[in-house]
């Protein structure tokens, strides 16, 4: 029999990524600016007129954190009048994907609890 015993170190969760899923999720309007990316709504004016209560103000404040995590882009195009466009980047559709499961893991805590 091996008595050996095996210590461990302290584990402390990621900075960065905490950081970035409090501030995030903190945001109320992230999660519905990801879906409505998910339905090809790109365009600033059209996700403002897409959601009740969603100013343009909030909107790009929302769309800037999203921008400084990398979870979506900013493309400008070279036109009269001026056009801009948001996507989720490759980090934020794996971000957006562990989002899901959290959203499924509270929905099955919530029918457990029934």
């Amino acid at each position: 029999m091996n008595n050996k015993t095996i210590k461990f170190s302290r584990k402390s969760a990621p900075e960065q990524t905490a950081r970035m899923v409090e501030t995030i999720v903190g945001c109320k309007w992230s999660l519905t600016v990801y879906n409505l990316l998910k339905h090809d709504i790109r365009r600033p004016g059209e996700m403002v007129k897409s959601v009740e209560g969603l100013t343009t103000k909030v909107l790009n404040a929302c769309l800037k954190r999203n921008i400084e995590f990398g979870i979506v882009e900013r493309e400008s195009f070279n036109e009269i009048p001026p056009r801009v466009e948001y996507r989720v980047t490759e980090l934020g559709d794996k971000f957006i994907h562990i989002l899901t499961e959290l959203e499924k893991l509270q929905a099955e805590i919530d029918d457990s609890s029934l």
